[in-house]
């Protein structure tokens, strides 16, 4: 089998070859007769005339030809078809005046029958066609002498007719085929078009939607800490409580170094710099007392605890990144909304899922306000459930929220374990 894979062969390439073919057909017909006519006697009347005649029709048909295929190929602008029915007739009635000459010349019919009934409309080709065959009749009877047609006189032009006829229309039906599969790959590379360009834009509004959550759940709660905090100092400063101030600087220093942290990792894509070091566990107990000295700062009172339940499995990073986040989100609105006291995040370990509860005992709010809260506000707030749920779904996990006006709220995240995803911590070092 040879190393290079033939090219399919397709309608284009066969209406190609057929047009060749019919092209060859009549330079060889035309020149048959030309040499037919050179070596006839020299008696012969107007031999020149006819020769002169010979090459014109050849030049005509040369130029018609030459025409068509620099059109098709894009290097003529102008469609020379609008004159195809002229140049036929042209073509048809100098072969006709030829015939009269030499006999032998009659032989081009042929190839004439298929272009009468490819460039005219149906029936006309058909009736130029007839009207050819009995004229080629005509003319073969007349020089064979006899008194009555011979019978390969009539039988040779209607078979070359009927033959012409059908050929003409396989040709048509390939020919509509093949348009039909231009239009089809037109259609088929507008469609990928479109997709590519619907792929993009999906590509580029979902990476939108993930900067989004993670600007919210980090540098947008990092920014509000620091004003808060700032504000805080400078009442202190203004009372002139400098150890209270200087606490508070601190807290905004270490804030400011942990947005900056989070603003490098997304320009490299990777995780959240909280567990790149440590274990989810252990970024979880540090965030519990971080949400402590927050609110000391500021001067409120959040007891804010962390508690493990059951034996730490070493989890997918997506799944680590999303508890921790979940872990923000909910205790930036516990000290920006819930005015609550204490606070207990409780990650658990259950077999078949991971969970992570959020409580608080802060003001609460109803249920059914829920649909509202997850909408985001004009100001750019009010995203944060919907950025975690978007996180905890992308999971395969759920997102359950509980609470009531004046009994504080639970937030809890469910995500799914499989035994493929995650194996106990040091088991690979047993």
């Amino acid at each position: 089998m040879s190393a290079v894979e033939a090219s399919p062969v397709t309608s284009g390439t066969i209406l190609r070859f057929l047009r060749v073919t019919l092209h060859v057909g009549f330079a060889v017909l035309l020149g048959v007769g030309t040499v037919r006519l050179l070596i006839a006697p020299a008696a012969q009347p107007a031999r020149g005339w006819f020769l002169l005649l010979a090459i014109i029709l050849a030049v005509t048909y040369l130029l018609g030809t030459v025409a068509e295929k620099r059109f098709s190929s894009g290097a003529l602008q102008r469609n020379p078809r609008r004159f195809a029915v002229l140049w036929l007739a042209l073509v048809t009635v100098m072969w006709a005046v030829l015939m009269i000459g030499s006999v032998e010349f009659s032989w081009l019919v042929f190839p004439l029958f298929f272009l009468h009934l490819h460039l005219l409309p149906r029936w006309i080709g058909l009736g130029t066609t007839v009207l050819m065959t009995i004229c080629v009749i005509a003319a073969q009877w007349m020089s064979s002498g006899s008194a009555f047609p011979p019978l390969p006189v009539i039988v040779g032009p209607l078979f070359g007719a009927a033959f012409a006829v059908a050929t003409s229309k396989a040709y048509r039906l390939l020919f509509d085929e093949g348009e039909y599969q231009r239009l089809a790959a037109e259609e088929l590379r507008r469609t990928r078009a479109e997709l590519a360009a619907t792929q993009h834009e999906a590509g580029v509004l979902a990476e939108r939607a993930r900067l989004a959550r993670e600007i919210h759940d980090t540098l947008a709660q990092g920014f509000s800490s620091i004003i808060l905090v700032s504000r805080a100092a400078q009442r202190s400063l203004e009372s002139g409580d400098l150890e209270s101030t200087q606490e508070s600087l601190t807290m905004v220093e270490a804030t400011a170094s942990e947005n900056l942290a989070e603003a490098r990792s997304f320009v490299r894509g990777l995780s959240s710099p909280a567990l790149a070091e440590v274990s989810l566990v252990e970024s979880l107990s540090r965030l519990c007392s971080k949400t402590q000295l927050e609110a000391a700062a500021r001067g409120g009172t959040l007891q804010c605890n962390f508690r493990l339940d059951g034996e730490p499995l070493e989890l997918p990073q997506p799944y680590q990144v999303t508890l921790l986040r979940a872990a923000q989100a909910s205790l930036a609105n516990v000290w920006l909304h819930a005015q609550a006291g204490s606070a207990v995040v409780s990650l658990a370990f259950q077999g078949s899922e991971v969970t992570l509860d959020v409580y608080d005992d802060g003001r609460g709010f109803s249920p059914e306000s829920l649909t509202d809260t997850v909408l985001p506000r004009a100001d750019g707030s009010g995203f944060g459930l919907m950025s975690l749920r978007e996180r905890v779904v992308a999971q395969g996990g759920t997102l359950t929220v509980e609470s009531a006006p004046g009994e504080g709220t639970v937030v809890a995240v469910r995500l799914p374990l499989e035994g493929n995803m995650s194996h106990k911590l040091g088991a690979e070092h047993d």
